[in-house]
């Protein structure tokens, strides 16, 4: 089963920050927010979605991290990053 998708959410500062620093863009990180493959709680009203994506080189994956606080309305995107430690992160078997 898919995890719930995050549908209302909001960016803040920090976060537009970060997501161009790392050289992300808000539409990869808006598509993990509405099909992640994971989500996992990280303390309360803090969760992270998450989604494996392939770059342009063949054969590298690497992970999206989403950190988003789901204990206010709408939920607010904290940071994000890209990661090549899956193994690291990933939860599902």
């Amino acid at each position: 089963m898919r995890p719930q998708p995050i549908a209302d959410y909001i960016f803040t500062d920090h976060a537009r920050l970060e997501i161009l620093r790392r050289g992300l863009s808000e539409e990869m990180v808006r598509a993990i927010l509405l099909a992640p493959e994971e989500r996992i709680e990280v303390r309360p009203g803090r969760e992270v979605l998450q989604s494996k994506i392939s770059s342009g080189q063949p054969g590298k994956v690497f992970l999206i991290r989403v950190f988003v606080d789901i204990d206010r309305h709408p939920a607010e995107v904290v940071t994000a990053y890209r990661t090549s430690k899956i193994e690291k992160y990933w939860r599902e078997p």
